[in-house]
């Protein structure tokens, strides 16, 4: 398998990728990938390994002192300092990872990009966008289960960044080293989060050894 070491990254594409490798989403990965994986346990799955990434990629968020009252004292604590963010799912399969990161961030409003994949040229056709009216303003989350060739994440984030978003992170819980690659090229400040870095894309441009078609597996579709 590949490393974030072996994939021919520069040492700045390097720093703006965050692979997630705790134990328990490397377990949880593992059951992703099983075919024999139900619909239920595999939509759970996402959702809990939605909420994983989550957390690393709003570990930089920066805090503020603020006071607040015990049933004993007053105390010192920490909160989020003035961020907003935005979720936005690259439908379909996008949808499973939005529940996940709406219980670390409650409070987050939830934007949709549709796109389509060419079946012969694999190139991403867009159907569908509706974004939060200030996500000019918020960190947004794009969210994917899969990255494979990476026309779908550059066309989202060329997207945003059309709509004026400043700070944009993906997250991903497979990458295929040829979609990590052309989305930090597509964009020099992106950041990306994957749970997992797959070896390569098939003549289909499907990643192996993959997990399937994620839309599917969440909604028990074919």
């Amino acid at each position: 398998m590949n490393t974030l070491d072996t994939i021919g990254l520069t040492p700045d594409e390097r720093a703006r990728v965050t692979l997630v490798d705790h134990p328990m989403v490397q377990h949880k990965v593992g059951i992703l990938r099983d075919e024999q994986t139900g619909t239920k346990q595999f939509r759970d799955l996402v959702r809990e390994l939605a909420l994983f990434e989550g957390y690393e990629a709003t570990r930089d968020f920066p805090l503020e002192p603020v006071q607040v009252k015990t049933p004993l004292e007053v105390t010192a604590c920490q909160r989020i300092a003035g961020k907003k963010v935005a979720i936005i799912p690259i439908l379909r399969a996008g949808l499973g990872m939005v529940d996940g990161i709406l219980d670390l961030i409650p409070a987050a409003r939830v934007g949709h990009v549709g796109m389509y994949r060419d079946p012969e040229t694999h190139e991403p056709h867009e159907y569908y966008c509706k974004l939060p009216p200030d996500v000019k303003h918020r960190t947004c989350l794009i969210v994917d289960p899969m990255l494979a060739t990476g026309g779908s994440a550059t066309a989202a984030i060329k997207y945003l960044r059309d709509a004026g978003v400043a700070d944009i992170r993906l997250l991903v819980l497979v990458a295929a080293p040829e979609g990590i690659k052309t989305v930090l090229e597509f964009d020099p400040d992106v950041r990306l989060f994957t749970c997992a870095l797959d070896r390569e894309l098939n003549e289909s441009a499907y990643i192996l050894p993959g997990l399937g078609d994620a839309g599917d597996r969440i909604f028990g579709t074919k």
